[in-house]
């Protein structure tokens, strides 16, 4: 893995672990619950999906992995957008994990797309 890689694992594994702890902080309530269940599961998802990726058996399984990383991403995007909107927590608790979210969408998102063209027309 190169440099580029090794800096987006450890992006993708920072916001993993700045995800527990917006969990953490969660109400206990049904809505609070239900929240953290699943944004526990698609956050801490893509770190590992994108490692998966780049250990990859072939380029169409290093798109595949690569896409799940992308797809987990955008599903933590819209459940801190939830909790965003339904006032769970501060503004400033949560703005700065949706934007380092809305990024990593936007780098991963970026790759499957020029993966896949590679894919199409290789060199």
């Amino acid at each position: 893995m190169d440099q580029r890689g090794e800096d987006l694992e450890d992006r993708l594994l920072d916001f993993a672990t700045r995800v527990g702890k917006l969990v953490e902080a969660l109400p206990e309530t049904r809505l609070g619950r239900h929240i953290a269940g699943q944004l526990v599961r698609s956050g801490t998802s893509p770190a590992p999906n994108y490692a998966e990726a780049c250990a990859a058996e072939s380029k169409k399984d290093f798109v595949h992995k690569l896409g799940i990383a992308l797809k987990e991403l955008r599903e933590s995007r819209t459940w801190v957008k939830l909790i965003l909107k339904s006032e769970m927590l501060s503004d400033d608790r949560i703005k700065p994990l949706l934007d380092e979210c809305i990024q990593l969408c936007n780098i991963i998102g970026k790759s499957v797309v020029t993966a896949k063209a590679n894919l199409q027309n290789p060199k």
